[in-house]
C-alpha cells in the first residue's frame, strides 16, 4: 500500500487504482471502468527471453503476454501424400538458427499415433535456406504407422517440417516448435 503525505510532503493523491500499464513494446494499455483484459498468446517474433507483453493498440484496455519464438502448425497425409506442418520464412539477413520441435500424429480411423521430437539447425544468407548437417529426429510410431516420416527441409528461403504419410491411412498432425537465432 502506499504513503500519502507522509512528513508534511504534498503533492498529488495517487489513484486508487493504476490508471495505465506500459507494455515491453513501450505500448499503454488504458483501463475501462478499472478493468485490464489480459490475454495469453503466442508469437513468432524474437525474443531472446522467449516472453514478452504488448497491447495491440495504444490506449487499448487490452493486455497481452506473448510467448515468443513459437512456430506450430497443423496438417493431413493422405495415403503416402506430404503434409507441410510449419512454413518459416528465415527473413533477409544473414543468420543462423536452431530447431526443436514436438510433432503428434494420429490415424483418422485407428486412433494409432506417432509421436517425434526433431532438433535441426538451418541458416540463410538472406535470400536461400540451408539445412545445417541432419537434423536430429526422435521417433515414437505404432507399428500400423511405422512408414510414416517427418522431416524438416529448406525450401526458397524456408524451413518447412513436413510430414509424410502411410499408404491407405490418414494421418493428422499437430505441430509445436521452439528456435533461437543469431
Amino acid at each position: 500500500m502506499s504513503q500519502i503525505f507522509k512528513d508534511g510532503a504534498t503533492g498529488p493523491v495517487p489513484p486508487s487504482v493504476p490508471q495505465q500499464f506500459t507494455a515491453d513494446d513501450a505500448t499503454i494499455a488504458i483501463p475501462v471502468a478499472n478493468n485490464l483484459n489480459v490475454f495469453s498468446q503466442d508469437t513468432i517474433d524474437n525474443n531472446d527471453n522467449g516472453i514478452q507483453t504488448t497491447v495491440i493498440a495504444n490506449g487499448s484496455a487490452n493486455f497481452y503476454i506473448e510467448l515468443t519464438n513459437r512456430l506450430k502448425g497443423t496438417g493431413s497425409a493422405t495415403d503416402s501424400g506430404v503434409a507441410n506442418l510449419i512454413t518459416f520464412d528465415l527473413g533477409a539477413s544473414v543468420a543462423v538458427y536452431r530447431f526443436e520441435f514436438k510433432v503428434a500424429g494420429r490415424d483418422t480411423v485407428t486412433g494409432d499415433g506417432v509421436g517425434y521430437t526433431i532438433d535441426a539447425s538451418a541458416k540463410t544468407d538472406g535470400a536461400a535456406s540451408t539445412i545445417i548437417k541432419t537434423p536430429f529426429i526422435d521417433a515414437d510410431e505404432d507399428n500400423s504407422l511405422v512408414g510414416a516420416l517427418i522431416d524438416v527441409i529448406a525450401s526458397g528461403n524456408n524451413i518447412i517440417v513436413q510430414a509424410t504419410g502411410v499408404a491407405v491411412q490418414t494421418i493428422t498432425y499437430n505441430a509445436v516448435g521452439t528456435y533461437t537465432v543469431v
